[in-house]
């Protein structure tokens, strides 16, 4: 489970940033919310890392929460971050990482 949703994760950020020749990512917009467009890619980025930050254990839980918070509002046009997606992404990852090791760091 824990692999599959990194490598979800993965996929969906690289295809976010890097543009392949012959695969077709279509970015639909879906609504308006506060002169935000709200994407399908947004949408199912912002579902796989709620069911992400659902696995990890509790410290890396609640840092990865806030975060994702962060990040919600940083789309919503609420609050301007640089880098917030890289951070969150980073964070997520790290936190399964040492979920993955059974918490031998801990």
């Amino acid at each position: 489970m824990v692999g599959a949703l990194i490598i979800i994760l993965a996929i969906l950020w690289f295809l976010g940033y890097i543009h392949i020749g012959g695969v077709a990512v279509p970015n639909i917009p879906l609504f308006t919310l506060n002169s935000q467009v709200i994407t399908l890619w947004d949408v199912l980025i912002l579902l796989v890392l709620a069911t992400i930050v659902g696995v990890l254990p509790s410290p890396f839980r609640q840092i990865a929460g806030v975060i994702l918070i962060f990040w919600i509002l940083s789309v919503l046009g609420i609050l301007v971050f640089a880098g917030l997606s890289s951070l969150l992404v980073l964070a997520v990852v790290v936190g399964l990482i040492f979920y993955a090791l059974g918490g031998a760091f801990l």
